[in-house]
């Protein structure tokens, strides 16, 4: 009898466990919450099966209340913002400032563009993309597109 109430206490307490684990370290769905789920569970039918229905009745209500109590505390006392992101990118595209280039203008590839990649324009390191085809470092190549922010580069041959 106190086997089958230790079984109980410890399945029940480790299911609540990953699933707390679950939702402060691996959120989503995964493996962690269902285990700790189907361990819940378990727990709970062992609570029926061997120690009778009313004492089943009670655990199953225990477990629930105190499932529902941690995932109250839990938002109530403000822990998730522990982990949340706060900061904030501010960064932006100059769009007031247009490119200084034209197209037709020559340039050379500094690392390999595949699709994109860095090019030299005017003593200017610029990020260049193809139209999906390989290009080598060292490679002259010429400007056929200027599309706001993206500039389009073809080899040279």
């Amino acid at each position: 009898m106190l086997l089958d109430w230790i079984t109980v206490a410890l399945l029940i307490g480790i299911g609540l466990l990953l699933i707390i684990v679950e939702l402060i370290f691996v959120p989503g769905t995964t493996v962690v919450g269902i285990l700790g789920f189907i361990l819940t569970a378990i727990g709970i039918w062992i609570g029926y099966a061997a120690l009778g229905t009313t004492i089943g009745h009670i655990i199953l209500a225990t477990t629930v209340l105190i499932g529902a109590l941690t995932f109250v505390y839990s938002f109530r006392s403000d822990s998730w913002s522990h982990f949340a992101l706060k900061d904030q990118n501010r960064s932006h595209v100059n769009e007031d400032t247009p490119h200084l280039l034209e197209v037709g203008e020559v340039g050379k590839t500094i690392s390999a563009l595949r699709p994109q990649g860095t090019a030299l324009f005017a003593d200017r390191h610029h990020e260049v993309q193809t139209r999906g085809e390989f290009v080598a470092p060292n490679t002259n190549v010429r400007i056929i597109r200027l599309q706001q922010n993206k500039i389009t580069v073809e080899a040279i041959s």
